[in-house]
């Protein structure tokens, strides 16, 4: 074994006597673990958080949109065979959205009607997975013969609830934007039939949204044979914003494109700059066990005078002293980044199988607490405490190659 590290070794240990000293070794230790094991834990929770609203966000809308000045796009066929044919696209579907009010029951809610074709909307959106009941089929209009002139709506669970509605029930939709008369423009309403309910897991989404037949969006709206956009869906979701830039290339003027982290660039954006606060704000725990440290070597300096000044009597150098003690906090740090690793690792485990901390979904659009452990912020955790704890052993080490071994062990 190396001569320094044999030393370091032989301080560490526990002996009769020193008892002060090893009770403040374990508090260093434990002060590193928990530093480390409440990182892994918060930045696991955040990159489950992201990933899993990432998920749910891009289940139910696309990756990329397609819109033309003006809000409308009358030869939407040959568009989407334009889009199709570009690299890196999977599939393409077009929509008409707009805002209306729905009535039930028992309430009145404002709502996002989104037209649909249930024919190539399951190749770019997740919409057939997170159906309670009923089915994106439901939607056509061959599919229900026994409605007669009642269209299909498919609601949000959160909205259904809240209007009182079930499978089986009669919303109006009413538009405000409608039809022309001489006293101005009268808003549009139609009884639609509920044919099934979807749950997101996003509460804005599920309290906000329903879908029904493109065919019929443009009959309820007075459209014609048009629709508002086309949405795209990409093999690689990181690779979406090269896409969209090609995309614009390829359909010409008066066509432009937004992609996914363009339309949720400030709240991605806010949950990066959350997660490099709270890795910053959370070091500082591993900073606080530092002092622990760094006191910790005082007092073995402090303890060990007289076996210092032997060393150097016997040939031992500065460097040489510097190393030990050096090697001594390095230890500790190490010692303790491996318990808060297990620890951390252990946590998330338990968190991610048994999930026993329940959210209030219309606070954090979520219901469970979710985790993920990314490698990266292990890899730069183990770092950063590793270094915080080898600067903190620069002072102890200094002060204690600085020692005269003459005056050490007179004084000593």
């Amino acid at each position: 074994m190396n001569f320094e590290l044999f030393i370091s070794l032989k301080h560490l240990r526990t002996k009769r006597g020193k008892s002060l000293l090893s009770l403040l070794t374990i508090i260093s230790v434990v002060g590193v673990a928990v530093g480390v094991m409440t990182l892994i834990v918060v930045l696991a929770v955040m990159n489950g958080f992201q990933n899993d609203l990432r998920s749910k966000i891009l289940g139910i809308t696309s990756h990329i949109m397609v819109f033309k000045i003006g809000n409308v796009i009358n030869d939407y066929d040959k568009i989407i065979k334009k889009v199709e044919n570009t690299e890196g696209v999977r599939a393409a579907t077009p929509f008409i959205q707009t805002q209306v009010m729905i009535s039930g029951y028992r309430a009145v809610s404002g709502a996002i009607l989104r037209g649909i074709d249930p024919d190539t909307v399951p190749r770019v959106l997740n919409l057939p997975s997170i159906m309670k009941s009923g089915s994106l089929s439901d939607l056509k209009p061959t599919s229900q013969p026994f409605l007669g002139s009642t269209p299909p709506i498919i609601l949000g669970i959160e909205l259904a609830t809240n209007l009182g509605i079930g499978v089986g029930g009669i919303v109006n939709v009413i538009s405000p934007v409608g039809r022309l008369t001489p006293l101005g423009q009268a808003p549009k309403s139609q009884k639609f039939i509920v044919v099934g309910l979807f749950e997101s897991g996003l509460y804005n989404y599920d309290n906000s949204l329903a879908f029904i037949n493109l065919q019929s969006a443009q009959k309820f709206l007075g459209l014609g044979n048009v629709c508002n956009g086309i949405e795209v869906n990409v093999k690689n979701v990181y690779e979406a914003p090269k896409i969209a830039s090609t995309l614009r290339t390829v359909l010409g003027h008066g066509y432009f494109c937004r992609d996914w982290t363009q339309m949720n660039k400030n709240f991605f954006a806010a949950l990066k700059l959350e997660k490099t606060v709270m890795f910053i704000i959370l070091t500082l725990i591993i900073l606080v066990a530092s002092f622990n440290i760094i006191s910790t070597l005082i007092m073995v300096v402090m303890e060990k005078t007289r076996d210092i000044a032997i060393l150097k009597a016997m040939g031992a150098t500065n460097r040489m002293i510097m190393k030990i003690f050096v090697l001594e906090g390095v230890i500790i740090g190490a010692i303790g980044t491996i318990l808060g690793l297990v620890g951390g690792f252990t946590l998330c485990s338990l968190l991610k199988k048994y999930k026993f901390i329940q959210l209030p979904a219309d606070v954090y659009t979520i219901s469970t607490l979710p985790v993920k452990i990314e490698s990266l912020d292990v890899i730069l955790i183990t770092i950063a405490t590793m270094l915080i704890s080898l600067l903190a052993t620069l002072y102890p080490s200094w002060q204690a190659s600085r020692l005269n071994p003459s005056e050490a062990l007179r004084y000593g």
